[in-house]
């Protein structure tokens, strides 16, 4: 029971302190799950994050589910997802109450536009950490880059083109090179000479 309420708690401050969404979760996230309470490694929270960008639903609730449930199971994954998950409901109940007059209020519309700004950060900071983190292997490095400059063409000429097709060819990519090298391992495994 411990453990539920340490994982609730750790995810619900996470959830309470984070402005805009997943991708700003992640620094968070990594500091508290990986360099405080060393639930998992920096090479598990690297493939977390990868794997919750690729599965649907937000990535800072995968990431949490994941975490909770490699550490309690099922009720933990309840529990990290929950917390993760209850403070945003909690506010955006409140201004859905008061969203006309909100909206409206000089200072909290420039309250976001600093909230922006520092999300962009937190989103760079994460992304910066894992590449640093990254097994520097040619090919990985090579789908890095070929991603990144493709992410900048779309930007640039305003593309209306879906970061999954990226990703769905980035993973096709990586799959042939693994089957080929699959394939070239098993006919030298059978060649007798």
């Amino acid at each position: 029971m411990r453990m539920l309420t340490e994982l609730f708690w750790a995810f619900l401050r996470i959830g309470l302190f984070t402005f805009g969404g997943g991708y700003a979760m992640i620094p968070l996230i990594e500091r508290t799950c990986v360099v405080k309470k060393e639930w998992i490694t920096h090479e598990e929270m690297a493939n977390i994050t990868v794997i919750a960008e690729s599965t649907p639903g937000p990535v800072a609730i995968n990431c949490a589910t994941y975490v909770g449930l490699k550490k309690k199971g099922f009720w933990g994954a309840v529990a990290a997802t929950l917390g993760v998950v209850l403070p945003s409901f909690l506010i955006i109940l409140l201004i859905s109450f008061f969203l006309d007059r909100f909206l409206e209020i000089r200072w909290i519309a420039s309250a976001f536009k600093g909230i922006r700004i520092a999300v962009g950060i937190l989103i760079v900071d994460a992304a910066v950490r894992m590449i640093v983190r990254m097994k520097k292997k040619p090919l990985a490095i090579v789908i890095l880059s070929v991603a990144f400059a493709a992410m900048m063409l779309i930007d640039l000429f305003a593309l209306r083109i879906s970061t999954v097709v990226l990703m769905l060819a980035a993973a096709a990519v990586g799959l042939t090179v693994y089957l080929i090298r699959e394939r070239a391992g098993r006919r030298d495994r059978n060649d007798p000479s």
